[in-house]
């Protein structure tokens, strides 16, 4: 499907994002590629049996580890990533012998029509369904008793998936939003450190969970870091960014109106960017300077298109030593990493690793 049906999940990300084909390839379609082939290499492996020693209190007995299916899986798929982040875990969940009903979002509606049209082409319709809708609809499946259920989306809805996965005792697999600072040190090669900001805040319009979300810097090199990151957001996009082919677009205009609500909130002083057009979901590269650690934008996760900079006053050098010292901005880290949901026990218990994050 990723192959034969290429240009047309470009064209449904590009009509729900604005995503660039480059970005399409890299993160959703090769992405996903590169997963899917991951686990068809290691998956003969993951089924295997493994023997363990079952000590000598139950001596002489056998024990050992036989991966089975949990049963039947429930995978809601969030509107920033909608292929890789519905694809790579309906292939985990399949891997480990599941029947899936996936639920992409309805805020991605060409992507989501998309994966409705092809997914019954490409895999028994016996073991996968697609149920498109709304609000309504991901209420109703979460009534629904599940084996096992992977959400992709923010904080507040993670929490409603939790409280109906624990009224069946179903285990939940959650990837939420959160804060995700970069600190740059006053020893930082600086037009590195603001190229790799740029980029990674920027791509997918800054619709990405782990993209630089604010940027602490050391006093001595502020004001030089904010004049590279300057250089570097007119040389990925030009002088004129809405005009460039290599920037996305905000998923709807309720998403720009917000963002735009966010910038006018104490977000800072913008030393480029800033232009919002609701009609078109653009909202400029942007970056503010010494914004208010109160304000709403550095209190919540954003999606915002623009990368917030406070000067740093904490010690010149980096003590290995002893831990960081706790950030004064909220954090939270919830990210569970895909692949190890294919690794199941006979308990039928999903092995899930955290990851840092989001």
């Amino acid at each position: 499907m990723m192959v034969e049906a290429e240009d047309e999940l470009i064209a449904a990300l590009q009509a729900d994002l604005g995503r660039p084909r480059v970005e399409a390839l890299a993160a959703d379609i090769g992405h996903t590629k590169t997963e899917l082939r991951h686990m068809e290499r290691h998956v003969g492996d993951w089924m295997k049996r493994r023997r363990i020693n079952p000590g000598l209190t139950v001596a002489p007995a056998n024990a050992w580890v036989q991966p089975e299916p949990l049963g039947v899986t429930l995978v809601i798929g969030p509107w920033n990533y909608p292929f890789q982040l519905l694809v790579e875990p309906l292939g985990v969940a399949l891997a480990a012998g599941n029947c899936v009903a996936v639920k992409p979002s309805e805020m991605a509606p060409a992507c989501s029509a998309a994966m409705a049209r092809l997914l019954p082409q490409y895999v028994d319709p016996g073991a996968v369904i697609v149920v498109e809708g709304g609000v309504e609809e991901t209420t109703a499946l979460l009534v629904e008793h599940w084996d096992h259920i992977f959400f992709t989306g923010s904080t507040a809805v993670g929490r409603v998936v939790a409280e109906a996965a624990a009224k069946h005792l179903t285990p939940a697999t959650l990837e939420l939003g959160g804060k995700s600072p970069t600190y740059v040190h006053a020893s930082a090669d600086l037009d590195i450190a603001a190229h790799r900001i740029v980029w990674g805040k920027f791509f997918n319009a800054g619709q990405t969970c782990i993209a630089p979300d604010y940027v602490l810097a050391d006093r001595s090199i502020r004001d030089g870091l904010v004049e590279r990151m300057t250089k570097e957001v007119t040389a990925f996009y030009g002088t004129d960014p809405k005009a460039s082919e290599s920037l996305g677009r905000i998923v709807n205009e309720r998403h720009v109106a917000r963002l735009q609500r966010l910038l006018d909130a104490g977000a800072g002083t913008v030393v480029t960017g800033g232009q919002v057009e609701p009609g078109k979901r653009y909202l400029a590269p942007t970056i503010t300077l010494d914004p208010s650690p109160e304000s709403p934008s550095c209190s919540r996760r954003s999606s915002v298109r623009s990368s917030r900079c406070w000067p740093w006053t904490g010690p010149t050098t980096p003590r290995r030593s002893s831990p960081p010292a706790p950030s004064p901005w909220p954090s939270t880290c919830s990210q569970v990493t895909t692949r190890s949901w294919t690794r199941w026990s006979t308990t039928s218990a999903a092995v899930a690793s955290a990851s840092t994050r989001c």
